[in-house]
């Protein structure tokens, strides 16, 4: 049986892959790590992509049955910090290029998976008080979590005296 929420999921992904490149096209590799407000070290475009690429492998990797890591100790993944050093990231255009292909990737992953897989319960221990089932991932790491830290891309342009996009 399809599952019909794949579209309506897949479609945002695809958007909010378009807003990430958007973001991020007209600026330098330096501009990528930038800190535009003296004292207050903002999620900068190279740790926000970064960071949601970390999610991206292990929700497919979920979604196709394969045994994955907590992504909670990942060198960008939750409580790390940005960099100011622009080597600690890739170069832009292959960070937005893996960030894209990660959860196109993932986007399939999700297609392919079958009604049994997702409602098996989340191998994360830690997700599953919020995610019970591996159904409740898609939404929130295809949508809800690339939408909340590429809103902080908005936030970082206008600090940074950029236009909005």
């Amino acid at each position: 049986m399809h599952n019909p929420l794949v579209e309506p999921i897949v479609s945002q992904w695809r958007e909010l892959r378009r807003v990430a490149q958007e973001h991020v096209a007209d600026l330098s590799d330096e501009q990528m790590v930038g800190q535009p407000v003296a004292g207050i070290a903002m999620n900068h475009p190279a740790w926000v992509l970064s960071h949601l690429s970390a999610y991206a492998p292990v929700l497919a990797g979920i979604l196709r049955g394969v045994p994955v890591e907590d992504p909670i100790s990942h060198k960008y993944g939750r409580g790390s910090q940005p960099l100011r050093d622009a080597s600690e990231y890739l170069p832009k255009n292959e960070l937005i290029s893996s960030f894209a292909a990660a959860y196109d990737d993932a986007a399939i992953a999700f297609a392919e998976a079958t009604s049994e897989r997702l409602s098996q319960p989340t191998p994360i221990e830690r997700w599953l008080p919020r995610f019970p089932t591996i159904a409740y991932l898609p939404g929130q790491f295809l949508v809800k979590h690339n939408a909340y830290h590429l809103g902080q891309l908005s936030a970082w342009r206008r600090a940074s005296g950029l236009p909005p996009i």
